[in-house]
């Protein structure tokens, strides 16, 4: 398997109380566990089951994922502009792993 490659697509600079559209894709085969591979072997279960949004440490976008959601997960929502900070993109994958982008924001 590949390596999970995130990727988040987010203003740079946004007006104060502007509503901005945040796009969040992570590259990754979300194996359910439930298919077998050529010698019949069960392919073990291996999806990302959390993703979590932090603006300025706070959390303001979250979401369970489960078995049904497609290999790689795409995610869009809102978030409005409220200061100056940091965003933080956090995937969690079975067993543990995280996978985690930042990308600063600017208010004027």
């Amino acid at each position: 398997m590949l390596t999970p490659t995130p990727r988040v697509q987010v203003p740079s600079v946004a007006a104060k109380d502007e509503i901005f559209q945040v796009k969040a894709l992570i590259s990754h085969q979300m194996e359910t566990g439930l298919r077998h591979d050529p010698q019949g072997e069960v392919i073990p279960r291996k999806i990302i089951n959390k993703f979590a949004c932090r603006y300025n440490d706070i959390v303001v976008f979250g979401v369970d994922l489960h078995e049904a959601m497609a290999a790689n997960p795409y995610i869009e929502f809102y978030l409005r502009a409220t200061e100056s900070g940091r965003l933080e993109f956090i995937w969690e994958e079975d067993g543990g792993q995280t996978y985690a982008l930042t990308h600063q924001l600017t208010v004027g």
